[in-house]
């Protein structure tokens, strides 16, 4: 079973992608391919981003 990446791990990632994809040799397809990827990558950060937010709302209504 493949482990589940960290926040840390796709940002690492997507700025790796921001390199490849500013390489001029780069085809039009390996591109497209890339961008797609880095898409993803980024849907998934933001999610975790988002689960954090409200992981920190709870903790904060719990003090109240």
């Amino acid at each position: 079973m493949k482990k589940q990446e960290s926040f840390e791990e796709k940002v690492l990632c997507i700025e790796n992608i921001l390199k490849h994809l500013s390489k001029e040799d780069i085809s039009l397809e390996e591109s497209l391919r890339v961008y797609k990827e880095g898409a993803q990558k980024i849907k998934e950060a933001q999610e975790i981003l988002h689960q954090a937010e409200i992981a920190f709302e709870e903790i904060n209504m719990d003090r109240m």
